[in-house]
């Protein structure tokens, strides 16, 4: 059976992977950081599973070090030129989306047939993690389709993970980090705090009223964790669960996937998603910072709302 562990090892080999070509590139001074953070990085993936807690938690002091410790930098080299990438453009043209739409179309047909394949008694998938398995095997699947086109050197995919984690930096770990802190959160009662400051200052026998106040912390915890995921099972333990499922018998799974796309709203309005709003302007060399911010806002409320009304609408439908 595939379970959530082989994707582990599975990005844990790409990782290591990234380290490897890091240490063997003399363009870059400070690779030996890089080195060490991307290894470090693998090691978490790869056998972090059997390791004790304490150990895991030494682990991230020490690419805490390695990224404090004269910063990370980028080497020069690339797997192809710009005129190569240019001239395979020119010749590609929009069939270069094939392999990116296979991702997300596997995906969603993984979701729904790996679980249903059965062998020797057993599901090929682990049915709890079916989504994020499928995405996996919807990546190499897309990832063989790219090689079958462009026929590109054996080594470029690996490379190419490499320049972009090179220019993702530090940032590229913050939706794991971010997510183990809000499980963190839940654990140390944060969720039950935010139910004793809802039920003092909300109306607590108004649905409505729960709905929007769940919707939009969700949005705003979001804003100040940097990660919907974060969020999630503070908002949820505080006020969704409580209030939604229990006290007015709302759909759970309802709450749950308009309560996260909510949270993405926050995403689109905060710096603290650095990976998602920071180093695209980075990459873009824009001159303000908050530029990706700024044009997403009206979009994010606008998305906000509509998820307050689905919500309302169809949580209570059961």
């Amino acid at each position: 059976m595939i379970t959530l562990e082989h994707i582990y090892w599975l990005t844990g080999l790409m990782m290591a992977g990234v380290a490897i070509i890091n240490a063997r590139d003399a363009t870059n001074p400070r690779r030996l950081n890089y080195t060490a953070f991307w290894g470090i990085y693998a090691v978490t993936f790869l056998v972090g599973s059997y390791l004790p807690d304490l150990a895991s938690g030494f682990l991230v002091i020490g690419m805490v070090l390695v990224a404090s410790i004269r910063g990370l930098g980028q080497g020069k080299k690339l797997s192809t030129t710009r005129e190569e990438q240019e001239a395979s453009a020119r010749r590609w043209g929009n069939r270069l989306f094939i392999p990116a739409l296979t991702i997300p179309l596997v995906t969603v047909l993984g979701t729904f047939i790996f679980k249903k394949i059965i062998i020797n008694g057993l599901p090929l998938v682990d049915i709890k993690q079916v989504t994020v398995i499928s995405l996996a095997i919807g990546t190499l699947i897309a990832l063989t389709v790219g090689m079958a086109m462009l026929r590109p050197p054996l080594l470029a995919p690996i490379k190419e993970a490499r320049r972009l984690l090179d220019a993702v930096g530090w940032a590229a770990v913050l939706p794991q980090m971010l997510a183990a802190l809000g499980a963190l959160f839940a654990i140390a009662g944060v969720g039950n705090v935010v139910s004793g400051l809802a039920a003092r200052w909300i109306p607590v026998d108004n649905p409505f009223v729960v709905v929007l106040t769940y919707a939009i912390g969700m949005a705003v915890f979001t804003m100040i964790m940097g990660n919907a995921f974060a969020a999630f099972p503070v908002m949820t333990a505080g006020i969704g669960l409580p209030l939604i499922v229990h006290r007015f018998g709302g759909d759970p799974t309802v709450m749950a996937a308009i309560g996260m796309l909510s949270g993405f709203c926050g995403t689109l309005m905060t710096p603290m998603a650095a990976n998602f709003n920071i180093v695209p302007t980075a990459l873009l060399e824009l001159p303000d910072e908050n530029a990706v911010i700024k044009v997403q806002i009206p979009t994010a409320l606008l998305l906000l709302a509509a998820n307050i009304l689905l919500m309302n609408f169809l949580v209570f439908r059961r």
